[in-house]
């Protein structure tokens, strides 16, 4: 198992294969613009866990700084190959989350669960000892 950042557009082209069974609303054309312009503007990375040569999960990220939080990392993506669930690839990739922000000196690590994805919630609390602090609220415009 390793834990490779992937920096460049051939990788993020690859990590669509995983990223699409979460982000289902883009297609790869648009899933690579607004991954160079994450990447540009909001200093967003991206990670893949890798058995063997298969890429099996997914991790997307990026640095915050807030009033509320301070200096936190943010997981904006986070999915596991569907025929991969369960052997702990998802906790891997928060653990390397946690050790890149601690590496940079952000205090921590927060992220958003659709409400309906309740094995995601049990996993994030249960397993990974985060806490439900906050609903977030969108609007459509």
């Amino acid at each position: 198992m390793e834990i490779k950042e992937l920096t460049t557009e051939q990788a993020w082209r690859e990590a669509y294969k995983v990223m699409r069974q979460l982000r289902v609303h883009l297609d790869e054309s648009g899933y690579l613009e607004l991954v160079k312009e994450a990447v540009e503007v909001d200093r967003y990375h991206l990670a893949a866990l890798y058995e063997g040569m298969k890429m099996v999960a997914v991790v997307g990220f990026k640095p915050m700084t807030t009033l509320y939080y301070g200096r936190f990392v943010w997981v904006c993506d986070l999915v596991t190959d569907e025929h991969s669930h369960s052997k702990g690839y998802g906790e891997q990739l928060l653990k390397f989350v946690h050790q890149w922000a601690e590496q940079h000196n952000f205090s921590s690590v927060a992220l958003s669960s659709g409400l309906q994805r309740q094995d995601a919630h049990r996993f994030y609390q249960k397993r990974m000892g985060y806490s439900k602090v906050s609903y977030v609220f969108k609007k459509e415009l």
